[in-house]
């Protein structure tokens, strides 16, 4: 009760309260705003500034909130990592570290992410030689969360593509095995998927392969000498961040799978690999062609440098880089030789004019360190909405014993959780059937939902592996709603990098869009004739069956060595 007296009483004084006192007159009011005694003096403020370099060696207790506000929400924007660099300040000034400063700055940092649930590593480091001693430490640390679950993993799918024989395989054997290949191809045999790829050496079908590192930023690696491989779901339970690399084909006779493989997984970056004796020769400059149409960033490795007279080496070098700055291209080659290269590179790689070259070998294990490194701080690029509405593609079907129909794919965006009920189509004639989810993998292991932007695999309740086809899609279901468009016909705006002739109407082309991969003839066009180099508005119709097609999707239509880009402007009924 006398709580409420007192309210009372204070409100009610507040009342009487004037702003402004009669009793002075307003010019006086006025002047006393501009008189100078009344100033705040500058210096009263100065000292609650502080600078990052105090705030890590002197750290107060309110600079540790500020730090770990920071890195809290740098490791949010960066997906739950983010590269923190030690010794410049915000402005880029240097903070001249000593060795003692520099260690008291780590053991804050280290406390501060701590917190966080996180670890942190260092990538590289700068100044430790007598000849720069003098201006400082610098250092870049790499910190990442802890991982609490399968489904938070931070995924990033590689593309890795090259001519046959440039050792994609054996790289990605290398890489992910922690062995070096004995030059005949003891490293690649994990790889392969079917008999006939181990007796020829030559990848056929699109083969996959993880590469994880942990919060320590420590690859996680096939324990040595034991013989024993470690399965996926125990490389996804001790890392916290896992490369997914797409093992494509490098014959040309597996064009169409290598360009499914890049469509369809939707991969964040391209690797190329280029053999050191053989050169840009055959599918190389097909591929780097298909992943600048297709708008991917490009890393270029050339391996066998171990093998090579040091005069081919510069040649392949000197050609690749004319290829590269070519109007074509338009890239930077930039040559990763330090890990001051490597952070640059990584962090700079956003901008797709930059294309960072290793040089490797399998054998002797040089320059794979610095590969390593790049790939343990590449961020994750692309943004996946998760407030719209569910959407999966389907890119490989498989039917397993005792579960039945699995799709695997890629989510493009939305959430799901097992148990939830979605459609499935178009099937031939271009309905959607209704089927429910009965589990969703994640990289081989069981998880309750799945987000937009992953690759999972999901099993279908009451749906045969024969009705389901590539490049059909889940969405979700939704009674009130009218099923989903699906068309046959489509317009796309298109530009043909090359045709050996004219293209008219009639004319038919394999389409690729996405998952969806089907022949498609051209029904009418806004010019007559199209030919090498031209930009026309053009409408498809696909031979076979319906499809799903997303507005502002990119597509690639090819028929022997005919190629061209477009993208989905508009569904015709």
């Amino acid at each position: 009760m006398e709580k409420n007296d007192e309210a009372a009483r204070l409100a009610s004084e507040l009342m009487d309260v004037k702003l402004t006192d009669p009793d002075i007159n307003p010019t006086k009011q006025q002047n006393a705003l501009f008189d100078p005694s009344n100033r705040i003096e500058d210096y009263e403020f100065t000292e609650t500034i502080r600078t990052l370099k105090e705030k890590l060696i002197h750290a107060t207790a309110d600079d540790m909130l500020t730090l770990e506000q920071l890195i809290s929400t740098r490791l949010e924007e960066g997906h739950g990592e983010t590269l923190f660099e030690v010794g410049l300040e915000d402005d880029g000034e240097k903070m001249m570290l000593t060795d003692e400063e520099y260690k008291k700055a780590l053991s804050t940092i280290g406390t501060v992410v701590a917190k966080l649930d996180s670890d942190y590593s260092i990538v590289e480091e700068r100044g430790k030689d007598p000849a720069q001693k003098q201006e400082g430490t610098v250092a870049n640390l790499m910190i990442r969360k802890r991982l609490k679950s399968v489904e938070d993993l931070l995924e990033i799918r590689i593309a890795v593509v090259g001519n046959v024989d440039a050792g994609k395989s054996t790289l990605l054997g290398v890489l992910t095995k922690g062995i070096l290949d004995d030059g005949r191809g003891k490293a690649r045999v994990n790889l392969f998927r079917h008999k006939h790829e181990i007796e020829s050496g030559r990848t056929s079908s699109v083969g996959g392969e993880i590469l994880g590192f942990d919060s320590n930023s420590q690859p996680v690696m096939h324990p040595a000498g034991s013989g024993r491989k470690l399965t996926w779901e125990e490389i996804c339970t001790k890392a916290t961040k896992v490369l997914s690399f797409v093992d494509l084909a490098g014959h040309e006779k597996y064009l169409k799978t290598t360009v499914f493989g890049m469509t369809g997984s939707a991969p964040e970056f391209v690797m190329l690999m280029v053999g050191a004796n053989a050169g840009m020769i055959g599918m190389t400059k097909e591929h780097l062609g298909i992943a600048l149409s297709l708008g991917i960033p490009v890393l270029v490795v050339v391996t066998k440098i171990d093998r090579c007279p040091p005069n081919i080496l510069q040649n392949t070098i000197k050609e690749l880089s004319t290829i590269l700055k070519s109007k074509s291209c338009r890239k930077i080659p930039l040559f990763v030789e330090t890990d001051t290269d490597v952070v640059m590179t990584a962090q700079n790689f956003v901008s797709e004019r930059l294309c960072p070259i290793f040089q490797i070998s399998n054998v002797t294990g040089e320059g794979l360190d610095l590969l390593r490194n790049f790939l343990n701080i590449l961020p994750a690029q692309t943004k996946y909405d998760m407030e719209q509405p569910f959407h999966y593609e389907i890119n490989e079907t498989y039917s397993v014993p005792f579960v039945g129909t699995v799709v695997s794919g890629i989510m493009m965006s939305g959430v799901i959780h097992i148990g939830d009920r979605v459609i499935i189509g178009p099937d031939h004639s271009g309905n959607f059937n209704v089927t429910t989810i009965k589990g969703i993998h994640r990289k081989r292991v069981t998880v309750p939902a799945a987000r937009a932007g992953q690759s999972v695999t999901f099993a279908l309740k009451n749906i045969r592996r024969n009705a389901i086809r590539k490049g059909m899609v889940l969405l979700r279901y939704d009674k009130e709603h009218p099923p989903p468009k699906c068309s046959k016909k489509f317009e796309a705006e298109v530009l043909v990098l090359y045709h050996s002739t004219t293209i008219k109407q009639k004319y038919q082309a394999m389409v690729h869009c996405g998952a969806v991969r089907q022949t498609a003839s051209i029904i009418s066009m806004e010019k007559q004739l199209l030919r090498t180099g031209d930009r026309a508005m053009v409408q498809f119709e696909f031979v076979k069956n319906p499809e799903y097609l997303s507005i502002g999707s990119r597509m690639i239509f090819r028929e022997g060595r005919t190629k061209g880009i477009g993208k989905v402007t508009r569904i015709l009924e």
